[in-house]
C-alpha cells in the first residue's frame, strides 16, 4: 500500500472515530494539544502523524491500536436503530447517523428531526452535493440568497457551493432523510 493510501485510510478511520464520539475537530485538537488544522489535514490524508501522535489520538478517541488497525472483514449491509449515532443540538433538533461507518463510504445518509420553527446550523460551502427527502412536516431550504419550500413527499438536491441551511417553518416536527457526498457530517 502506498503512503498516500495509508494516510487516507488512517485519516478516514480517525474521522469516523471522532464522529462516532460526537467530537468536533476543535474538541479533538484541544484534547490532544494539536491544532484543528492538523486534525483536518490528518482526516483528509494530507499528512502522516508520528507514531506517538497517532497513539495519543487513538487513546483520546476511546480506542486501542489493535481495534484501530483491525482489518474489516466484510462491510456491514444492514444497520439496526441501536447502532445509530445520535446528536441533539441546543434547539432540540436531532441528527441520527443511520449508517454508522458512512465516513468510509461515498455517501453519508442521516435522519434529521427539526423542532417546530427550528433551524439547523448554517453550513458553509464545501465540496460535494446534498440530497434530502422530506418525510413529515415542512422544510425551508436556504441556498445562498435563495429560499425553497419543501413539504412531505418532496425532495431537494443541490451542490454545496454556497452557504446553506435547512429549517422548519411549520408548527409541527419536520423529519427528513439527508444524504451528502462526500461524507461531511
Amino acid at each position: 500500500m502506498e503512503q498516500e493510501q495509508i494516510n487516507e485510510t488512517i485519516g478516514r478511520k480517525l474521522k469516523d472515530l471522532r464522529s462516532r464520539n460526537g467530537l468536533t475537530q476543535q474538541e479533538l485538537a484541544d484534547r490532544t494539544e494539536l491544532t484543528k488544522g492538523f486534525i483536518s489535514q490528518l482526516e483528509r490524508g494530507q499528512v502522516s502523524p508520528s507514531v506517538a501522535t497517532l497513539l495519543d489520538l487513538i487513546e483520546c478517541l476511546g480506542s486501542t491500536p489493535a481495534e484501530f488497525f483491525k482489518e474489516d472483514a466484510d462491510d456491514p449491509v444492514v444497520f439496526h436503530e441501536s447502532e445509530y449515532f445520535e446528536k441533539v443540538d441546543d434547539g432540540g433538533n436531532i441528527t441520527k447517523w443511520i449508517v454508522p461507518p458512512a465516513q468510509k463510504f461515498e455517501m453519508e445518509p442521516i435522519l434529521v428531526e427539526i423542532q417546530p420553527h427550528g433551524t439547523l446550523e448554517m453550513d458553509r460551502p464545501h465540496p460535494g452535493e446534498e440530497f434530502g427527502y422530506c418525510l413529515t412536516g415542512k422544510l425551508k431550504v436556504m441556498l445562498g440568497e435563495k429560499v425553497y419550500q419543501v413539504k412531505a413527499g418532496e425532495s431537494f438536491y443541490y451542490r454545496t457551493t454556497v452557504n446553506h441551511r435547512v429549517s422548519n417553518p411549520g408548527n409541527r416536527l419536520a423529519r427528513f432523510l439527508w444524504i451528502s457526498t462526500p461524507p461531511e457530517f
